[in-house]
Parts: structure tokens; C-alpha cells; sequence
């Protein structure tokens, strides 16, 4: 059945029709639809539910020659490559895949089209979308997953660099909105180390930001990017759609190695969702692309999907979730003023979030360095003491200390990372 979605009225949040808070956990499976025949749909899907994802984010029109490539049925989904004639025998496909996807509880972030049909810039393309025919596609798109477990993403890993490229956006929006009827929410996923907010975010269509931290970087800073949208005006929600993948080459200065480990998403994960994030995206390398031994190596991609999707930072990501989900949800709010002196820099970086009403706070702390806190901005005379072993999803007891001061804390010697909560005694 059909699960709606709905901004939360302080617009930091989502939450489900009833009220109760959505958690947005996504992975990135761009070429979902193009490359996986149902029984490997439903093998990825089975196991992305198991390990409490709630969005998969995919695309219609898929990167890899998505036009002129067929997918594992030998369809292709346009005819002519003429985006207002659509394949039925392609679309009946993508319908099972978001049957099933609902199912298992999941939504679909279904991108309806990859950037390289509306910018070319670089990979196959050809570019086939104009104002006309975007808004067209979007209607015809909409009206169909209008009953569907659905979230709207534009873009697709490209800039928005002209009048045109920017007039094909709205026009999507706006054919997606008149064939949906407004039944679902719509972002825009940009290029790396962008933001939606450059583009679009006075737009009413723009329900929340998306950005793309990137690859780039082990200890790319992604809570600045989300510390710049979580302050803009007017207030939307935001989010990491797609940080630094697993198992994907660090694209920094040098060699493309070593890759990103479990390490680099769980510090990607952690740093967006203190820094004020409604939710975050973990990307595979080897998943986004379903890749086997079949297929061409792409920028160093080196694991078989169906053995990347066991991955430790794809299996770490539920931590996150049952930790956000563990304290009022609504109230969360980011605060670094509640560390004193040096925050740090790159991989040493400190990030914290407390409840407005200060009942408890998360405070990630990636190495074993200590940090010393300004308690006074906790409501507790006494505060409970306890680290969150993100890897695990465990807790290590600490005792208690005095609230209202300032205390030095020394995370526990395994790790390397830790989250310590505080909680008011008197609220748990």
C-alpha cells in the first residue's frame, strides 16, 4: 500500500502521513532499472530492506548508453529516442521493480532521466530533452507512479549552466506535478561538490536540497555544504544524495588509490547528519553500476555487485539509522558550540547535534583523540554517559556525570570512531 511522505511543519524533517518520522536511507543503484533482470531486482532489493535502507535511488534513463543500450530483456524505453513515446515493454519492467521495491517497504528516489540527456558535457548522451518535451515525459511519468512509493529526483550528476538546461528542469517538475497531481516529493541531484540550492531553491517545486559531496576526498568536508543549505532562506530540508562511495577510488590529488572503505562512508554519514540532515545516501562503486566480470571495468571498479552488496559500510549504515531514530526526532538540531577549543580539521573532525530542548545530544568523534564539551547547553543536572559503537550499533555504558559545566571526555580505546551520547537522566 502506498505510503505517503510529508514535510515535517519545522521543514527539517520528513515524516509519513500519520505523523510518525521517515528516516531516509538511500543507496545509490543509478542503473537499477537497465542492467538487473527481476531476479537480481529482487535479490538487491531483498537485501537493501534486510539492512534497513528506505530509498533507492535509480534512473529511468540510465547513464550507460540508457537510450540505445537495451536492459536485460533486450528493451530499450523510448522509441525514436523520442521522450513522449515511451516503451510500455521497458516501463513494464521499472513497474516491477517499484511493485516490488513497495513491497519490502522501500521507495523508489526515481531519477527520470541521467544528466546526459539535458547536458551533455561528457558520456554517451545524445541529448533528446527541450522544454516541450520534458514537461511532456514528465506527465506521462507521473501519472503513472502516481500511486507508487515514490520520490522525485531531477538532474543527474550535471551543472545547470544554462537558460535552457534550467528551463528543462521546471518544465520536468511541472509535467511531473500535473501527471502526479503533487503526490510526491521532488529534489534535484546535481553534480559533484554542488548543491541543488544553487539552482533551485526558491523553486515551490524544490521540496528538499540534495547535494553531491563527491569522491574526491577521504575527509571530504560535506557538513559545510550541508551547514550552507541548513542555514538558507527559506528553511528546506537537506541532504548528502551522494558522498564518497565504497570501494570507489579516492579521486584526490595522486593515484586513484587507495579506495574509500567503510571508514570513509561512516564519517560521511555521521558528519551530514549532525550537521543537520534529514537523512543520508551511502553509494557502492560496484552497486551504483551493478558491475560483474562481464562487464567493462569503469574507473577502477574491482568487486562483483552481488558480493559488494555485503560491503561493512553498507551493512554499518542501520547504526546510523537506529541511532537517529532512538531520541525524539523532530527536536534534533545541530550544535557545535557545545564543543570547546578545536573542533579539528580533516579526518579529525568533531561534529555535534543535540535535542533543541537540550535532553540529549550525539557527538561523533572519528578518532580516539578526546574532546572536552560545554555542558550547560544540556538540560540535565545529571547526565548519563554512553558511546555508540557505529560500526556494531552498540552501546558502552559510561556511568554518569554533572551536568551544566564542562567535561573532558576520552573515547573508548577500540575504533577508530565513536558517538558519545549524553542523556538528562531525568528524560531516560
Amino acid at each position: 500500500m502506498t505510503a505517503k511522505l510529508q514535510i515535517h511543519p519545522n521543514k527539517r524533517y520528513l515524516m509519513k502521513t500519520d505523523g510518525t518520522p521517515f528516516f531516509y536511507l538511500g543507496d545509490t543503484a543509478w542503473e537499477l532499472f537497465h542492467r538487473l533482470n527481476r531476479e537480481d531486482a529482487d535479490f538487491y532489493l531483498r537485501a537493501r530492506a534486510e539492512q534497513k535502507y528506505t530509498v533507492i535511488q535509480a534512473v529511468v534513463l540510465a547513464e550507460f548508453d540508457g537510450l540505445n543500450t537495451p536492459n536485460a530483456y533486450g528493451h530499450k524505453p523510448l522509441y525514436d529516442n523520442d521522450p513522449n513515446r515511451i516503451n510500455e515493454d521497458y516501463f513494464q519492467h521499472v513497474d516491477w521493480i517499484v511493485n516490488r521495491a513497495e513491497e519490502l517497504g522501500l521507495f523508489i528516489g526515481m531519477l527520470p532521466t541521467w544528466g546526459d540527456k539535458w547536458n551533455l558535457k561528457w558520456g554517451k548522451g545524445p541529448v533528446i530533452f527541450n522544454p516541450e518535451n520534458a514537461y511532456i515525459y514528465g506527465q506521462i511519468i507521473g501519472k503513472r507512479y502516481k500511486d507508487k512509493n515514490i520520490i522525485w529526483i531531477l538532474g543527474g550528476d550535471r551543472d545547470v549552466e544554462t537558460d535552457e538546461h534550467r528551463n528543462i528542469i521546471r518544465a520536468m517538475a511541472a509535467g511531473l506535478d500535473n501527471g502526479d497531481g503533487g503526490a510526491h516529493l521532488m529534489t534535484f541531484h546535481p553534480q559533484g561538490h554542488r548543491s541543488s540550492s544553487e539552482y533551485f531553491h526558491n523553486d515551490d517545486w524544490l521540496d528538499f536540497n540534495m547535494l553531491q559531496s563527491g569522491h574526491a576526498d577521504r575527509n571530504f568536508a560535506n557538513y559545510n555544504m550541508i551547514t550552507k543549505d541548513y542555514n538558507r532562506q527559506p528553511v528546506k530540508l537537506c541532504l548528502d544524495g551522494e558522498p564518497c562511495y565504497e570501494d570507489h577510488p579516492v579521486m584526490g590529488k595522486g593515484p586513484r588509490e587507495p579506495y574509500h572503505d567503510e571508514y570513509s562512508v561512516r564519517k560521511a554519514a555521521y558528519w551530514s547528519l549532525f550537521a543537520g540532515s534529514h537523512g543520508h545516501t551511502y553509494g557502492c562503486h560496484d552497486i551504483w553500476q551493478m558491475w560483474d566480470q562481464s562487464r567493462p571495468v569503469i574507473n577502477g571498479v574491482r568487486t562483483p555487485w552481488k558480493e559488494a552488496i555485503y560491503l561493512p559500510g553498507a551493512r554499518q549504515m542501520q547504526h546510523a539509522r537506529k541511532l537517529m531514530e532512538s531520541r525524539p526526532f523532530f527536536e534534533r538540531i545541530p550544535d557545535q558550540s557545545l564543543i570547546i577549543g578545536d573542533q579539528g580539521t580533516e579526518g579529525e573532525h568533531v561534529r555535534a547535534t543535540r535535542s533543541a530542548n537540550g535532553s540529549y545530544a550525539f557527538v561523533y568523534i572519528p578518532t580516539k583523540k578526546p574532546v572536552t564539551l560545554d555542558l550547560s547547553k544540556l538540560s540535565g543536572e545529571k547526565l548519563k554517559v554512553q558511546w555508540y559503537d557505529p560500526r556494531e550499533g552498540i552501546i558502552k555504558s559510561s556511568g554518569e556525570v554533572p551536568g551544566k559545566n564542562k567535561q573532558y571526555f576520552l573515547p573508548p580505546e577500540e575504533g577508530p570512531d565513536w558517538v558519545l551520547i549524553l542523556d538528562d537522566v531525568l528524560y531516560n
